[in-house]
């Protein structure tokens, strides 16, 4: 009975994975999957749970982040993602006390402010770190 029990969990968690590729429950149909070897083998309830949760997490834990190496690799950053690390020019003195700065970014002007609150002044060379929101989150190159 457990045995059927652990490969449906299994079976339905492999499902929710291919429905929803968020790389999280196939790693918990493996912990299924080694209960189930674990009742196959006549281990009782207790070490059924013991063996899901610890096969589980360590999946989770060991192979996820290189998984998603791996899949996401030739993953290709869009809209405002591609802009982070581009060099700019500054077209305004950058001075987060002031809120005053903007930089040049593909050819559009940009509201931007200083990573580490350091005034960057005109015409000096950038890279943009981060967009949070309409601003450009730059360091001096």
């Amino acid at each position: 009975m457990w045995l059927i029990i652990w490969l449906s969990i299994a079976a339905l968690l492999v499902i929710v994975e291919i429905a929803t590729l968020g790389l999280t429950t196939i790693w918990f149909a493996g912990g299924a999957l080694a209960a189930a070897i674990a009742t196959h083998l006549g281990a009782g309830w207790m070490v059924q749970i013991v063996v899901f949760a610890v096969v589980s997490v360590v999946l989770l834990v060991f192979t996820r982040p290189l998984a998603q190496k791996h899949l996401l690799k030739n993953n290709e950053k869009t809209n405002v993602d591609s802009l982070i690390g581009s060099m700019s020019m500054v077209i305004e003195t950058i001075d987060n006390q002031k809120q005053t700065g903007k930089i040049m970014l593909n050819g559009l002007e940009w509201s931007a402010r200083s990573e580490n609150g350091d005034v960057i002044e005109e015409d000096s060379e950038v890279v943009v770190q981060n967009i949070q929101g309409v601003k450009a989150i730059v360091s001096k190159k």
